[in-house]
Parts: structure tokens; C-alpha cells; sequence
């Protein structure tokens, strides 16, 4: 059996399995179960087949794993394949994604611009999924009619895989040419994303070596460190809002957002015709969405107070177990907040989550671009609770407040006696921990981050071993086993093994570099070192996520984009937020004492105030000048698109006015001409007022 091992074989660019992809374009991968809804199935099996046939598309079909079949999708005809990518072209430059039309005939158009892979995988998985009434079969996989279909998935070409991971593991930096390849292979969504990371870590560079000095010299709670991050993370911020704009033009996406794909699940309330073109459009009354969208509200408070409530009590039991409690199994006892946590809070999370979800199913977006935005915005929302509330309690309850929570801490002594056999429980006095902070913060900057590696890579890894190892067994014990024709078994193998493999979602990756980038610019000031710890990290973190698509993913479906999405708001705001933040910290533990010391009576409300309000004018300031500056700037995608624009407009100026339109005009100039002497307009006088006649150019 093939496995994705063979990525990194010598010879694995060589194997039968790896060369060829059978001109398969998409595997559709659809489950037919044994029990009384196997009748169902097979109907809508039937009519996967006929819908397919009717946009152009062939297919074969072979078994999958048990109770499920593979079916191989590919266009039936690569002239209707060219007709639709030359449409989209055409449509990419009636929306201004393109600066100029495709030539006129299809032939010259793609020999002066050759059609991609992911530019043919796009089109052809938008022939599958794109609404009947958009020319599409209308398959939405788990969902309406067609909840059979598993997953509808390109398949990798391993061979490329091969090739990308071994270049990318010996290279300290990306270029140019290795995010075009990307960008060829899996399409600009997933380009974005590797070109953002690497921006991310590039810039890292210089607040990891200012920390680190920061560290040596100038220790926690710098002014001088807070004010350095902050202004980084601003400058940062605006460079990358000019960079991606850069990248779209150079990969010729940019204004692709304007291009929208409707969503099938989309529930209309009428049509009504456009009041420009007068084509039917189907509406759903905006005032139904805000009244559904305010719901955002009791949700994001419902997400504060669950989330809220469960790290207040671990953080109680924390305190109590770490500070106050000097009984027996203290040792072992100390794990019960992460205990508590680590099995409670995925499960609070997923509830969330999936609440968030039916929320937005519920505002009935009708584009998918729209109805994603709103997902990220909520998912974000769940994001920033979990992640920051350990450290906002600790630094602005724990650390001012502590002295005044000792009175509550003593329900846990009393729960502790009733549950114990002993009649009195040992303690101790308690005492604000200084270091408490730092502690959390390393764990976030290292151990959290190789946890996060190790959950997102070397688990799914051993899990697919596991499941590998099982089908094994499985098919060795079946009464049936399944007979492949032999030219036909290494790839039929390899596609169901890739069919197993979980659906890979960029979002993810996303959220968590922007979590990260939140700890850097909210609390990087309570250890200097974080910046280090993180751009370490994210070396090693941009070629796991190349591997996990190689390996440990789907291939992705080669989407289009123009930018990183909803995500940059979120970068935006942590920028903003991180320096009101560090502002505060700063200002509450710089110093000798390092903080109230559970003294509430210690902390200047008043400096608080005044030191955040001058950071935020500092932020704005520095936001303005930045901005400023990087408009001053020219970039290579910009000169590009200029230089674009202005042979478009010479080439019109030529058709409209002929090949001369360019050349500068001369006014004609008389060679001879009557000289203006002094006698002659004393003769032009007297004949005027004599009367005689005078031409209108005399008068």
C-alpha cells in the first residue's frame, strides 16, 4: 500500500503512485450505508451521476473503504473547460480584477497567459458546487440532498510535495518564485497565507533581538521595550495592508472580492429586478439579518461569562492549591486546575463554536466570502477569550485585588476539610506570587507553542498510522476483500487513503498566528523574550503547515483572494489593543516593587487613566505618521499596475486616433506674411475712419 511516507523516499518522485494522477481532476467521495437509509443513498448516488453529466463533467466509479464508493470527476471535454476559464477571464475584467480584456481569441489568450493548475481545479470545482441556476451541478457536500457526499477533493500531486517540502526545509527565508509556485499549485487564498507568515517572521527578526537585549539589560516592564513593541507592531501592521495589496496585483487578483460566489443554502424572500440591469434578483430583507445579527450581543456575553466563569474557578482552585493549601497530595493536586480545564474547556469551546455557527446560518448571508467574514468574526471572539483571560486576570485582578480574594478563597479550604479525612487542613500564610505572570507567559510563548506544534502535526500523523494500520486489518478479515485491476491498485490506494485524510482549512492556521501576534503585542512586555520564543516557533511553524497540507490534509481547494480577510481587522485591533495594554502593565509593575502587591490601595487610578489615554494618542499618532510614509513609498505591484494602465490607454489612444495619436502636434506657422509696421497701421486707421469696409478679422 502507498502511504504518504513515500514523500520522503529517495525514489519517491520515481513510484507509479506519485507520477500520475490519472487526469483525474476531483474524487467525490460518497458514503453509502448499510442500514435501511442504503436505499436513499443509492438514489441520490444516481443522481449525483446524471447532475454531473449535465455540467460537462465524466466520471468513474470504484470502491472506496467499506460502505463508501470513490467517484473520479474530470471535464469531459477540455474545449468547454477553455470556453468557462476564458469567461471567468472576461468576467475578471468586467469587476476591474484585470486591467485590460483577454485577446479575443481563446487560443491567443492562453498562449500569452497559460492556464494554471489551480486555475483549471477552481474552475472545474466551481462546476460541481456552483448553484443550477449558475450553470453548476449544486453538490454541497453533508448538507440537503446531497448529505451522502463526504468530501470533494483534488488530489495531491505528490511529486511537486516532495519537492517543496525538501526545498523549504533547507531555506531560512522564502522568495518570490517559491510563493508563486505555492500560489500556482493551491491558489492565492493559501499563498496569502504562506507570503503573510513569512512577512510575520521576517519582521520578528528585529523585536527578537531587541528583546533579547531587553532581557540582558533592561529586564520586565520596560518603557523603553513597550513603546518599541508597540510602535513595531503598528509599523507592521500598516506595511502589511500596502504588501498584500503589492501581492494581488503581481498574482493579478486584486478586486477579487468583488467577485461573489451565492451560497446554496442562501433562503430568499423575493424578487425583485436590479434597478440597473433589471435581471430578477432574489432579496432577503436586510432588517431580518440586523435583527438576527444583534444576537451577537447576548452571544459574545454568554461567551464572557462561561469562558469567564470556568477560569475564575480554575483560577481560584489555582491560587488555593499553589498558595494558601500546604496539605497532603499537594503535589499532585496542583494539576487540578489544568485538569479541570483541559477536559471542560474543548468541550465549552466546541459548543460555542458550533452555536456560532447556527447564528450565522441563521443571518442567511448570501455569498460565501460574506457568511465566512461573519464565522471568523465570532470564531475570533471565542479566540481572544480563551486565549488572553489567564493573563487579564492574573495582571488586573490577581496581582491588584489578591489581598481581597483571600476571604474567598477559604469556600475551597472549607470543601477541602468536608472532603478530607482530616479534621483540619494545613495552610499557609498568603502572599502575592510576583512571578506568577511571567511564569504564564512563558508557558504561552514555549510550551504552549510546542503543545500546539505537537496536537497539530505528530496526532493527526499517528492518528492516520492508527487508522491506516486498522483498514489494514479490516480489509485482511473481509469476507469480500476489494479487487483492484492491478494498474489501477497503487493509485486507487493512495486516493482512498487521501479521502481519509481531514479537510484542510487555512482559517485555522490564521487564528493562530493572529493569537500569537496578540500575546506579542498585549503581554510581550512581561517577559522580553517572547518575541524570540515566538520567531523561533514560526520557523518551525511555516514548513509543519506546509507538511500538514502535504501529508496530513486534503489538498486544499485552490480559492482565490485578494487579501488575508476578516483577519486583518483582528490585527488591527490587537495592535490597537496591545498598546492601551502594555501602557497599563508597564505602568502598574515597572519599578522596584513590581506591582501592588494585592494592595489595591498601591494603584494610581488616576496615572492609569492618564498613561492609557496617552498611549492611544501615541498609537493614532504613530498610525497617521506610518501611514503617511508607506503611501510616499512606491511598490513593484503598483508600478505594475501603472504601467498596465498607461499602455491600455496608449493602446485606445492608437485605435481611436490611428498611429500618429502619440506624436506631439505643431502649429502650422505662416512662412510669409504681411510685416506690422507703424505705417501700416497708421493706413488701416485712416481707412477706418474714412468708412471704408473692414473684414470682421480687421475689426
Amino acid at each position: 500500500m502507498s502511504t504518504r511516507k513515500a514523500l520522503y523516499a529517495s525514489n519517491g518522485a520515481d513510484l507509479a503512485e506519485l507520477r500520475t494522477n490519472m487526469s483525474v481532476d476531483y474524487v467525490i467521495h460518497y458514503s453509502i450505508p448499510s442500514n435501511k437509509d442504503k436505499a436513499e443513498a443509492e438514489a441520490g448516488f444516481a443522481q449525483l451521476i446524471e447532475v454531473l453529466t449535465k455540467v460537462g463533467l465524466a466520471s468513474e466509479v470504484r470502491p472506496g473503504d467499506e460502505s463508501s464508493v470513490l467517484i473520479f470527476v474530470k471535464v469531459a471535454s477540455n474545449e468547454y473547460l477553455a470556453s468557462q476559464i476564458y469567461r471567468e477571464r472576461v468576467q475578471d475584467w468586467l469587476f476591474g480584477v484585470r486591467a485590460s480584456a483577454p485577446e479575443k481569441g481563446i487560443t491567443e489568450a492562453f498562449e500569452n497567459e497559460p492556464v494554471t493548475e489551480a486555475e483549471r481545479l477552481r474552475l472545474v470545482y466551481l462546476l460541481i458546487t456552483k448553484p443550477k441556476n449558475e450553470g453548476g451541478a449544486g453538490i454541497t457536500p453533508k448538507k440537503g440532498q446531497w448529505k451522502y457526499v463526504t468530501s470533494v477533493f483534488p488530489l495531491h500531486d505528490n511529486a511537486f510535495n516532495s519537492t517543496w517540502i525538501k526545498a523549504w526545509s533547507t531555506k531560512y527565508f522564502l522568495d518570490d518564485e517559491d510563493l508563486d509556485r505555492v500560489r500556482d499549485k493551491f491558489g492565492e487564498s493559501v499563498a496569502f497565507y504562506f507570503a503573510f507568515m513569512q512577512s510575520y517572521f521576517a519582521f520578528q527578526l528585529f523585536p527578537a533581538a531587541f528583546g533579547f537585549a531587553a532581557w540582558l539589560v533592561l529586564g520586565r516592564y520596560s518603557w523603553l521595550y513597550s513603546i518599541v513593541t508597540s510602535l513595531w507592531s503598528v509599523i507592521f501592521f500598516e506595511w502589511w495592508k500596502k504588501k498584500e495589496v503589492d501581492l494581488a496585483v503581481q498574482w493579478g487578483v486584486r478586486n477579487v472580492s468583488r467577485i461573489q460566489h451565492p451560497r446554496t443554502q442562501f433562503q430568499w424572500d423575493y424578487e425583485a429586478p436590479d434597478p440597473v440591469t433589471g435581471e430578477p434578483v432574489k432579496y432577503y430583507p436586510p432588517t431580518k439579518r440586523l435583527r438576527t445579527q444583534l444576537l451577537q450581543v447576548p452571544f459574545a456575553l454568554s461567551c464572557v461569562l462561561a469562558l469567564g466563569a470556568l477560569y475564575i474557578f480554575c483560577f481560584g482552585v489555582e491560587i488555593f492549591l499553589t498558595e494558601v493549601y500546604d496539605g497532603p497530595f499537594k503535589s499532585y493536586l496542583t494539576f487540578t486546575p489544568t485538569i479541570i480545564l483541559s477536559s471542560i474547556l474543548p468541550v465549552l469551546s466546541t459548543i460555542l463554536t458550533k452555536f456560532a455557527e447556527k447564528l450565522t446560518e441563521r443571518e442567511n448571508y448570501q455569498t460565501n466570502d460574506a457568511h465566512q467574514a461573519a464565522i471568523i468574526t465570532k470564531i475570533f471572539i471565542i479566540n481572544f477569550i480563551t486565549s488572553y483571560t489567564p493573563l487579564f486576570l492574573s495582571a488586573f485582578v490577581y496581582m491588584p485585588f489578591g489581598n481581597l480574594m483571600l476571604p474567598y478563597l477559604q469556600i475551597f479550604a472549607a470543601t477541602a476539610r468536608k472532603l478530607s479525612s482530616e479534621k483540619s487542613i494545613t495552610t499557609l500564610d498568603f502572599r502575592i506570587n510576583p512571578d506568577r505572570l511571567k511564569s504564564q507567559m512563558v508557558y504561552f510563548a514555549v510550551t504552549a507553542q510546542i503543545v500546539n506544534v505537537a496536537l497539530e502535526f505528530v496526532v493527526p500523523y499517528l492518528k492516520r498510522v492508527v487508522v491506516d494500520k486498522f483498514q489494514e486489518k479490516r480489509a485482511s478479515l473481509a469476507s469480500k476483500p476489494i479487487q483492484d485491476a492491478p494498474e489501477e491498485h497503487e493509485f486507487l490506494q493512495r486516493a482512498r487513503e487521501e479521502a481519509r485524510l481531514e479537510i484542510y482549512d487555512v482559517a485555522v492556521d490564521y487564528r493562530e498566528m493572529v493569537i500569537q501576534f496578540g500575546y506579542l503585542s498585549l503581554f510581550s512586555s512581561i517577559w522580553p523574550l517572547t518575541p524570540l520564543a515566538f520567531f523561533i516557533n514560526n520557523w518551525i511553524e511555516l514548513r509543519s503547515d506546509a507538511m500538514k497540507i502535504a501529508m496530513s490534509s486534503q489538498r486544499p481547494i485552490p480559492w482565490r483572494s485578494d487579501s488575508i480577510g476578516p483577519w486583518l481587522n483582528a490585527l488591527g485591533f490587537l495592535s490597537w489593543a496591545g498598546t492601551l495594554v502594555s501602557s497599563a502593565l508597564v505602568f502598574l509593575f515597572s519599578g522596584e516593587s513590581e506591582g501592588p502587591g494585592g494592595d489595591p490601595s498601591n494603584v494610581n487610578v488616576v496615572g492609569l487613566l492618564l498613561t492609557i489615554l496617552f498611549a492611544e494618542y501615541l498609537y493614532l499618532g504613530t498610525q497617521f505618521v506610518v501611514r503617511y510614509a508607506l503611501g510616499q513609498v512606491d511598490s513593484p505591484g503598483l508600478q505594475k499596475e501603472r504601467a498596465m494602465r498607461y499602455r491600455i490607454r496608449k493602446r485606445l489612444l492608437e485605435e481611436t486616433l490611428g498611429p500618429d495619436a502619440m506624436k506631439e502636434t505643431v502649429p502650422p506657422t505662416p512662412e510669409t506674411g504681411e510685416r506690422i509696421t507703424l505705417a501700416a497701421l497708421k493706413k488701416d486707421a485712416r481707412k477706418l475712419s474714412t468708412g471704408v469696409a473692414a473684414t470682421p478679422e480687421q475689426m
